[in-house]
């Protein structure tokens, strides 16, 4: 009984043994497609994230200048609106000295008028 258990545990270690063991070239078989693969992915991973910064840096660009033209814009207008206010400070002076001539030109002429009505009398 002893022999017969023995004799089959030897078995089994060479079934294991010639079996169990795959050979290096079953492994590359095995394993080159996915190598492939993974170059192939890592490959396009690294031209997405290239093109990822180029676009990142492009927006970044963008944005910097649209700041820059926003900021004139607003620079422009502050200056704008400052001239707008200091024209219709003169607009008012204007408006005051013609009121003001319009009132002298009003009295001149009534005391033209009232001359001319005492000349008539005459």
């Amino acid at each position: 009984m002893r022999k017969s258990i023995v004799f089959m545990l030897l078995m089994s270690l060479v079934l294991v043994i010639s079996y169990g063991c795959a050979s290096k070239d079953y492994v590359r078989q095995q394993t080159d497609p996915l190598a492939d693969r993974i170059s192939k992915l890592e490959a396009a991973s690294r031209d997405s994230s290239t093109q990822l910064g180029e676009r990142v840096t492009k927006l970044e660009a963008g944005c910097s200048a649209a700041k820059a033209e926003a900021d004139k814009a607003a620079r422009d207008a502050a200056e704008a609106l400052q001239t707008a206010k200091e024209s219709r400070n003169q607009g008012d002076i204007a408006a005051d000295r013609a009121e003001a001539a319009a009132r002298r030109s009003e009295a001149a002429a009534k005391k033209a008028e009232k001359a001319f009505e005492l000349h008539q009398r005459k």
